[in-house]
């Protein structure tokens, strides 16, 4: 990776971004699901655990790809590392594509005349799916960390998948918490993420209700009650 910016070519990277989004979302899922088969499969399951490892270990290439592509058309340089913060952190954790979910429905739109839905439906959309896959990824990463160590009290898949409800919707009921230092590191990712959901999906229900009263108070004839 060079830091000498080469010259950047927006057509094709746009281009590139809209013809390879939805199929590496495809490839994120695949990814989803072969770590889901290590993680849970027992360990004498096989070939199945190593079909799961092959997946895990093609579909992070591709993002890699994708990565050096979108790099390359940028013309940034080392630049393009901490200015699409997201994107690198993708790559370094694939676990965390679902936070990507949004650039998907704008890449599909795009082809588009017009968006199918409103932006408060789209906005609750975004953060109900992002929250189902985060949540299932931060289960089964916690569940990775926690099964082994001792005092644990996430013992069984359906423990971390409890843990990871509690913590997305911020209740917190302090029956199930991680113990080792990988586990508290996805906590603390899932707590951050668990309030920016939140916040999202209330803020867009309350101004979509505001905006309902809104059109009423303009329906209703003047001087009524």
């Amino acid at each position: 990776m060079s830091d000498h910016p080469t010259a950047p070519d927006p057509v094709r990277l746009k281009e590139w971004e809209q013809h390879t989004e939805v199929p590496l979302f495809a490839a994120a899922l695949v990814f989803l699901t072969g770590y889901a088969v290590r993680v849970l499969a027992p360990v004498g399951a096989q070939p199945w655990r190593d079909i799961a490892l092959a997946l895990v270990a093609a579909t992070w290439l591709l993002f890699v790809v994708d990565y050096g592509v979108r790099l390359r058309l940028s013309g940034l340089g080392l630049r393009f590392v901490h200015r699409h913060w997201l994107d690198t952190a993708v790559l370094l954790l694939p676990l965390l594509r679902p936070l990507r979910v949004v650039q998907i429905y704008t890449a599909v739109q795009q082809r588009r005349e017009r968006p199918r839905m409103s932006l408060y439906a789209r906005v609750m959309t975004y953060a109900g799916l992002t929250a189902v896959l985060l949540g299932f990824s931060a289960a089964l990463a916690v569940y990775h960390q926690e099964k082994g160590a001792p005092d644990s009290t996430i013992r069984t898949f359906g423990d971390a998948a409890w843990w990871a409800c509690a913590t997305l919707t911020t209740v917190g009921y302090g029956d199930a918490v991680p113990v080792t230092l990988g586990g508290r590191i996805v906590a603390t990712g899932l707590m951050a993420c668990g309030l920016a959901l939140l916040g999202a999906v209330t803020g867009s229900f309350s101004s979509w209700l505001l905006q309902v009263f809104a059109r009423e108070d303009e329906k209703r004839p003047p001087g009524s009650a």
